[in-house]
């Protein structure tokens, strides 16, 4: 028996009149269900209890409207709690997030290592949500290095209502091979939740944007810009997941140098496929595409990698 919905049971007795005929044991199977804290067993319990009681409806629906009563009672109460938890909490509480890992060594013609590291932080208050990320991925072969890139990002949106809010962005890069030391970028815009189901999550944002990009030949440049992104989720079955992500920063030309160089249009999408092992680790295969319009030179455009990752959520 579940010694939360006793009190439950308790308030279900006071209100059954003095006069009640129903016999003990409908009472008691009415009873038992409620303290089972099953709604949909109680519902079940009570429209058996009704189609073999008809001259005891009234009373039944007593106990049935009490149950409710408290019920409602209780989850209001939860939720003025939960409210209040996550108002007073401090800095560092009610964070939660995901932390992944991939890694791979191999030897022969050619020796390569490369290692694979990232993490997703997040925050949930009343109106305020906080994203921290960040992401590294690092190879080498035969002896050189062949992939450097780093990333970190935070990011707080503002719900204004049930789809619409209000997005913040910082961000810093660095990607030595594709010619930049060091590229900021910071952007602050409107979002809107096209799709928000318990399976399908379809968000949209956009907003001006500002960047900064340190090459590696000690050239900097500072560009007024825009910036669009996507994020989609499919819970495509229980345990499998099918995600989406896309950001695009379209660059202005704030100088004559950057209209003689022309404008740089730079576009990260990636693409995942998530099953869940258990409560704790998901496995995940991605593919990246990358994509600057300007390139420094000796890079190239267009930069992919497919990885495939395990992933630990707390």
């Amino acid at each position: 028996m579940n010694l939360r919905y006793l009190p439950v049971t308790a308030l279900l007795l006071a209100s059954v009149p003095a006069h009640a005929q129903l016999a003990d044991p409908v009472r008691a199977m009415i009873e038992a269900a409620i303290a089972t804290g099953d709604p949909a067993k109680v519902e079940a319990v009570v429209e058996v209890a009704r189609a073999t009681n008809p001259d005891d409806v009234a009373e039944i629906d007593a106990m049935l409207g009490a149950y409710r009563t408290a019920q409602a009672e209780q989850a209001a109460a939860e939720a003025a709690a939960k409210e209040e938890a996550i108002r007073t909490a401090g800095l560092f509480d009610n964070w939660s997030g995901k932390g992944q890992i991939g890694a791979f060594q191999s030897s022969g013609n050619t020796d390569r290592i490369g290692v694979t590291l990232g993490i997703d932080l997040v925050r949930t208050g009343i109106d305020w949500t906080h994203k921290l990320s960040g992401d590294v991925d690092y190879q080498r072969t035969d002896g050189l290095t062949s992939r450097e890139q780093f990333l970190a990002a935070y990011e707080p949106n503002y719900r204004i209502n049930e789809r619409l809010f209000a997005y913040g962005l910082g961000q810093w890069e660095r990607d030595r091979l594709q010619g930049y030391a060091a590229r900021y970028a910071v952007s602050a815009g409107l979002g809107y939740k096209l799709i928000d189901r318990d399976k399908l999550h379809l968000a949209v944002k956009a907003g001006p944007a500002y960047r900064v990009t340190k090459g590696t030949d000690g050239s900097t440049s500072k560009k007024i810009a825009a910036l669009a992104a996507l994020d989609f989720d499919w819970t495509i079955a229980e345990g499998l997941k099918l995600t989406q992500g896309a950001n695009a920063t379209a660059e202005t030309g704030g100088s004559a140098v950057v209209i003689v160089d022309s404008a740089n249009t730079s576009l990260k999408a990636v693409t995942g496929l998530e099953a869940k092992i258990n409560s704790s680790l998901t496995t995940r295969l991605s593919y990246t595409v990358e994509y600057d319009s300007n390139p420094p030179d000796g890079a190239v455009s267009t930069d992919t990698l497919g990885r495939f990752t395990l992933i630990y959520g707390f």
